[in-house]
Formats: structure tokens, C-alpha cells, sequence
């Protein structure tokens, strides 16, 4: 089992702080496990079982109460009276009122509340009124190229590691399944995406062009690393005779964010510095989902794969991530880390072609500040171009 060492690290750091824990990600991204691993940790650092108590929601056992209330008191008379107490309730949001309940645990001094969910319900503006200064966020994505390496047992990672991993992506259970047969592997991610659909999806959204829906998705899929709005997907949908209006696809596209399928990275104006709001980029929570939806290899479309394991990494560094604009020039990504600072980044298959060099170098250079700059390629060599890094992005994914 592949401890997930960045997420462990933050829960260290906030235990027994009084806030509620929220965890959130797409569906079987391994946020049950995350808790399995934590209770194991605190169980060897001393704590007792009795103070450790642990609720999965899609389990029947833990969802026979009528009431809100009943589960609060049960989980109340449970706690232990020396200490403090633990509680983890996993898939929270297939309890009614969930939000209530958090709210009565919270305030009870001796519990320590873990949560998680697979939609960004958990956030929505309802949970937020309620839980205003309470909670805390901790957004959790299938395996990294580096707990892939792990998962795998790969003592030296070689290139060839990296691009089954570009192909396979990162679901721990897909990749068991992998192990087996490519059938099994493909049958269980078809199978994922059914199941977000109808449990995560269909309960709190009207879809009502399914087809439409779901072409829609394999529509962002296979545009990875390209500029999308909602105008632009419906003039392409007019040519393929699958008519959709601008506000259903904004509203569809939407909610594929909600649901942690695809992640809207936001489009920023590096020299008038601000937002913009349209033309910004949507990347797939896991490339093994676009394999699948596509139907096809990725071999001949590394780069804008490439791309979107970069911006994940990105988001699993602490960073906030913007997709960068400075004149005609396009930034693959502008990413600020938790202290503010600012840093660029460019991310292509290779530098070693003039053409290919020229273009990621000139948009830089068209930058006129100081912060560092650097370029992700497949390349073994590591120049630098007049300050501008080039590293090579294997290396990068597997540094700590």
C-alpha cells in the first residue's frame, strides 16, 4: 500500500486543531484509504481505539439512522471520556443534512472531525454558511508520477516508466487491475466514470441530453492544453450536427468541475495582470480516464498529455495555477505557491528541434520580470537559456 505521503503530512500538521477536516477529489481517487492510514498512525503513536471512531457512508451498517440527530448521538455516546476522540465519516455527502451533523460534532470539544466526500457539494455555498471559519480543505488526486513509481516498486524510473504512466494515469485500483489485463483495467474505468455520472452527477444535476453530455467530454478530453470557451465548443458542436447552446455547455462544463472530473484552469493576462474570463484550459483529473473516453493511445498526443500531469503536480505542490497570456504569447502556466511567489512554466516534449526551442523560449523572453522560468521537457539534458531553466520533467515529478 503506497503511503500518500503529502496528504498524511497536512493532517499531521492540523490534528487537534479545532477545524472540521474536508477532504475532498474525485471518486476512488483513495481518500478511504487516506483515512485507514492516518487511524493506523495515530493508533501507533498511542492513541487508543476506543478514542478512534471510523464511519463509511456507503456502507449499509453505517446509514441505518432516520435522523441526523440519531447519528449525532450515537456518535456522541460512543466517545471515550478520557482524551481526545477521532471520528472519521467517509463519503459524507450520502448522508441527509450532513451538514448539520458536522456542525453538532464540531462543537463538542473532545472530537477531532475528519470528512470526506466525492463532490464539490462539500463547498457549496450552503456547507459554507454553515461551516463559516470551521473547515478546512484538503483536495486529494489520484497517484502522482512519483507514487506511481512506488505503487510499482520501480527502483531507477526510466522514460518508458513515464509514458505508461502518461497512459495509464494514476487510479490505484486501475492500476491493480492492470497488473491483470488491459480488459479489466479498461472495463473498471468505463465503469468509474458510469458510476460519477449516476451517484455524483445525476442526483444533484438535470442532464438532459446525455449524448450530448458525454460527447462533450471526450470534447475536452481530446483538447487538452488548448484555449476552450463556451461560444467556441458550441460552433464546433453546430459542425457535428449535435446542436448545444453556449449556457448548457458552460452549465455541463461546470459541472464536470463540481464533480472533479475536469479541473477549469483560469486564463491570466501576465502583463495587464488580471483574470480573464474567457479561453482558459480544462484538464482531465486523471489521463487513464482520457485513454478510455477517447477510445485510442495517447503516443501521438504526449505533449498536452505531459501537460496536464504538470499542472496536477502543480496542485499537489500547494501552488494556484493560471494558464498565462502576455500578448500573442502563450505561458503554459503562471503557478504561485503558498508564499506568494510567482514562478512560470513551459512544458514540451522536446527542445532539441530549433522551431520547438525558438517558440517556448520567445515566450519568455517576452517576459519583463525576474521570476524564475523554466521549461519541462522529456530531454535529458538540463541547459539553461539566459536564466531560463530547462529541466528535464521526470526528474521534476520525482523531486520531493
Amino acid at each position: 500500500m503506497v503511503k500518500r505521503e503529502i496528504y498524511l503530512a497536512r493532517l499531521r500538521q492540523l490534528k487537534d486543531v479545532q477545524l472540521i477536516k474536508v477532504i475532498t477529489g474525485v471518486r476512488r481517487c483513495g481518500k478511504s484509504t487516506l483515512l485507514e492510514q492516518f487511524g493506523e498512525e495515530l493508533l501507533s503513536s498511542g492513541v487508543s481505539l476506543r478514542n478512534i471512531q471510523m464511519y463509511n457512508l456507503e456502507n449499509p451498517e453505517h446509514t441505518d439512522f432516520e435522523h441526523w440527530k440519531d447519528f449525532y448521538y450515537h456518535i456522541k455516546n460512543s466517545l471515550a471520556k478520557d482524551g481526545m476522540n477521532y471520528v472519521f465519516l467517509d463519503e459524507i455527502q450520502l448522508f441527509d443534512n450532513f451538514e448539520r451533523l458536522l456542525d453538532g460534532l464540531h462543537l463538542l470539544k473532545n472530537v477531532d472531525l475528519y470528512v470526506t466526500g466525492s463532490n464539490a457539494y462539500l463547498l457549496s455555498s450552503e456547507l459554507a454558511t454553515i461551516l463559516t471559519g470551521r473547515a478546512v480543505t484538503i483536495e486529494m488526486y489520484p497517484f502522482s508520477f512519483a507514487e506511481y513509481v512506488d505503487y510499482k516498486n520501480i527502483v531507477n524510473p526510466a522514460d518508458k516508466d513515464l509514458i505508461d504512466y502518461l497512459q495509464i494515469g494514476g487510479f490505484p485500483q486501475a492500476l491493480e487491475l492492470h497488473n491483470i489485463s488491459n480488459e479489466a483495467y479498461e472495463s473498471y474505468l468505463k465503469g468509474l466514470y458510469a458510476a460519477i455520472i449516476e451517484k455524483d452527477i445525476k442526483p444533484r444535476n438535470q442532464i438532459y441530453n446525455q449524448v450530448a453530455f458525454d460527447n462533450l467530454t471526450r470534447f475536452l478530453s481530446d483538447s487538452l492544453g488548448s484555449p476552450v470557451s463556451a461560444h467556441s465548443i458550441a460552433n464546433y458542436f453546430v459542425h457535428t450536427k449535435d446542436n448545444i447552446e453556449d449556457k448548457t455547455i458552460s452549465r455541463y462544463i461546470s459541472i464536470l468541475n463540481e464533480s472533479y472530473l475536469f479541473y477549469h484552469a483560469k486564463r491570466f493576462d501576465l502583463k495587464g495582470k488580471k483574470i480573464l474570463k474567457t479561453q482558459g484550459k480544462e484538464y482531465i483529473v486523471d489521463t487513464g480516464f482520457r485513454n478510455v473516453l477517447l477510445g485510442r493511445e495517447q503516443l501521438a498526443d504526449l505533449g498536452h498529455t505531459l501537460e496536464n500531469v504538470v499542472y496536477f503536480e502543480l496542485l499537489r505542490r500547494g501552488n494556484s495555477v493560471w494558464t498565462g497570456k502576455n500578448a500573442e504569447h502563450e505561458i503554459d502556466f503562471a503557478a504561485k505557491d503558498t508564499t506568494g511567489y510567482l514562478h512560470y512554466y513551459q512544458v514540451c516534449l522536446t527542445m532539441r528541434e530549433e522551431a520547438a526551442r525558438k517558440r517556448e523560449l520567445s515566450a519568455f523572453m517576452s517576459l519583463k520580470n525576474h521570476h524564475p522560468k523554466t521549461v519541462l521537457s522529456l530531454d535529458p539534458e538540463e541547459p539553461t537559456y539566459n536564466g531560463i531553466v530547462q529541466r528535464n520533467a521526470m526528474k521534476w515529478l520525482l523531486q520531493a
